[in-house]
């Protein structure tokens, strides 16, 4: 298995590697396509999901599930989760932080893991069995760590947003993580976020999304950097999980401790699992 990881891992960095320049060109792209509440796609994002899509498709045999066209179901079976501009607004504003995600699934586990961002000329690779690679060199795994010396990746929130996280909770949530870390830093980009927390820029990430396209390669990276991932409530992380809380040993525990204190703090219940399905 480990041989076929590495093949098709190899495939999966050509692949991405080949879209690149066209990812880069396109920086800047405008709106095309409304998705509702803010959310939209660029042309570039549709363009890049055809053409990887069909690639990884020839070149493996596997089918594609991508954010904009959707695919097959992954819970069983295996199959390519590709997200062709994960930071979209990033990436039309002309922010760097923006990249393509892409990552193996098989029977609802993410075993392959890719992060590129070509506007910081990084690329995160990984088999679930590690190391994570950066540009071909391997990182050492993830020691563990404190929360009080860790910078955390944080989700982007409204405030007055209601669903399955309401904004305020969220809100309640940074501020208990300010009194701990006063480090605490929003990429507006979930595949960065996991990816310095596999490679250690980050001591952990909290993300409040639920699409497998924004959690699988990033969750392969950290698991392969021996890092760990559960959902906000600290249950095993699967691809039908509503949230992921990923970090370094150590970390987990003491932001796990803190969502915790910050659920039973909210006599109102709005915490994780409360409300409707929301991005």
């Amino acid at each position: 298995m480990a041989a076929e990881l590495a093949e098709l891992l190899t495939i999966a960095r050509d692949v991405l590697d080949a879209a690149a320049p066209r990812f880069v060109e396109g920086v800047g792209a405008p709106s095309a396509v409304d998705k509702g509440r803010g959310d939209f796609a660029t042309e570039l994002d549709l363009e890049l999901e055809r053409t990887l899509s069909q690639q990884l498709t020839e070149r493996t045999g596997f089918e594609v599930h991508g954010e904009e066209f959707g695919g097959p179901q992954l819970a069983t079976g295996t199959a390519w989760v590709l997200d062709p501009i994960d930071g979209t607004f990033n990436y039309s504003a002309g922010h760097p932080l923006s990249g393509m995600l892409l990552a193996l699934v098989r029977d609802g586990e993410p075993v392959i893991g890719l992060t590129w961002l070509p506007g910081l000329n990084q690329r995160y690779a990984a088999t679930v069995d590690g190391p994570v690679l950066l540009n071909g060199q391997p990182l050492p795994k993830l020691e563990r760590g404190k929360l009080s010396d860790a910078m955390i990746g944080f989700g982007a929130f409204n405030i007055d947003g209601a669903g399955r996280i309401p904004g305020i909770f969220r809100f309640n949530l940074l501020g208990a993580l300010s009194r701990l870390s006063g480090r605490v830093r929003m990429h507006g980009s979930t595949g960065i976020d996991l990816a310095y927390t596999a490679s250690g820029v980050l001591g952990g990430a909290v993300v409040f999304g639920h699409h497998p396209w924004d959690n699988a390669a990033g969750v392969a990276l950290v698991r392969a950097a021996g890092g760990v991932v559960t959902d906000l409530l600290g249950r095993d992380w699967t691809i039908e999980s509503k949230s992921v809380l990923a970090a370094a040993p150590g970390v987990h525990e003491e932001l796990l401790d803190m969502i915790g204190e910050t659920v039973r703090a909210d006599t109102a219940g709005r915490g994780p699992d409360a409300g409707s399905e929301e991005r």
